[in-house]
């Protein structure tokens, strides 16, 4: 399994960003959370094998939502583990 931290900047608090996220998550079985940041970007942790996350990366590069709008991404590897059971929003 491999582990990866995306921040995502743009329009993607307040229009169903993190709820969009975890459907698409759960649809790719891509593992792990998704939370606001006070800057007003959004942390996902998402694990699952590569291929899933390409596609899961690619659909939130394009936003999971139509109200929301991604401007820019930042993703960064992270020490693979099997810590996540399910996709999560943390409040």
């Amino acid at each position: 399994m491999e582990t990866k931290k995306i921040i995502v900047s743009g329009l993607v608090q307040g229009v169903g960003f993190r709820w969009a996220t975890q459907l698409l998550a759960k649809d790719l079985k891509v593992k792990g959370t998704v939370k606001n940041l006070a800057n007003g970007d959004v942390e996902i942790i998402a694990q699952g094998n590569s291929l899933q996350l390409a596609h899961f990366l690619s659909k939130v590069k394009t936003s999971p939502t139509p109200a929301g709008r991604v401007d820019h991404v930042e993703v960064e590897d992270l020490p693979s583990s099997d810590q996540f059971h399910s996709f999560n929003i943390i409040h």
